[in-house]
């Protein structure tokens, strides 16, 4: 494993954990460029302690968490407004239905297990995982991951739940230097691959691909040269809906593991 990179040049579009994929693809003998096509604001407005305070004066039947990470921002809202303990009290009082190990991982660490888990870490999965209990009527609070989830939140309607959104950050896209610069590194392949870490990484360089004329350059380029890799389902949904067909996929749905599978991959076809 130790030089299966060797030769290879990543471009790393997550902005969380670079330096530590960097350091790996280091390790692995290749080249890591940095090259983030995201950004994260976390919300500390009106919007944001408004949905706090409902949530815990008037708390829901059931909790919907979508990432770790937003858990860990809305307590840290909530322990700057005085209320940690009554958001406490409130999750532990509802239905818990969670998304993905790492907002498992944010529950237990609040001594906090789920009622309800996805059993493949994606927005289809936790329906799948919520179809069978009668949501009608039910009072519903659905952490939101710094996108709108339109899909998740037709179907808790259609299930008749009363839906309260929070959304803790949002994703922001990064200078539009950053897409122009990673846009051309892909397609004049002076990158060998590209791992995406989130969905709206692949979203906002196909949107900005397109506004140049360049997207089904880029699409081409990923068919032929450059590998798109991805850190897992909801993130390859995101390729394969911008039209990447060709992605890269390790079983567990780690960082780490993402650049180990590249590695995989390239010893396989040499």
């Amino acid at each position: 494993m130790a030089d299966q990179l060797t030769g290879i040049t990543v471009a790393l579009a997550g902005p969380r954990k670079s330096e530590e994929l960097a350091k790996l693809v280091s390790n692995m003998g290749g080249t890591a460029l940095l090259r983030p096509a995201q950004g994260t604001v976390f919300l500390d407005g009106e919007e944001l302690r408004q949905g706090l305070e409902s949530w815990t004066s008037n708390p829901p039947d059931w909790t919907i968490l979508t990432t770790g990470m937003g858990l860990d921002a809305l307590f840290k809202a909530a322990e700057d407004m005085g209320i940690e303990e009554r958001l406490q009290e409130a999750l532990a009082g509802s239905m818990i239905a969670a998304r993905g190990y790492k907002t498992v991982n944010a529950l237990k660490k609040r001594g906090l297990v789920p009622d309800v888990r996805d059993d493949d870490g994606s927005t289809t999965g936790l329906i799948r995982g919520l179809a069978p209990f009668d949501l009608r009527g039910k009072e519903v609070i659905l952490q939101l991951h710094g996108d709108p989830a339109p899909r998740l939140n037709a179907w808790l309607e259609e299930a008749g739940a009363a839906v309260r959104q929070v959304l803790p950050y949002r994703h922001m896209p990064p200078q539009q230097e950053d897409l122009e610069r990673l846009l051309t590194e892909i397609t004049e392949e002076k990158v060998d691959a590209v791992a995406f870490t989130s969905a709206p990484q692949i979203r906002f360089l196909a949107e900005y691909a397109l506004s140049c004329g360049k997207l089904q350059a880029m699409l081409h380029t990923f068919e032929t040269g450059v590998l798109a890799v991805s850190v897992g389902r909801i993130t390859s949904d995101a390729l394969k809906e911008a039209g990447v067909k060709r992605i890269i996929m390790p079983e567990q749905e780690r960082m780490g593991s993402m650049i180990v599978e590249l590695g995989r991959y390239l010893a396989a076809r040499s």
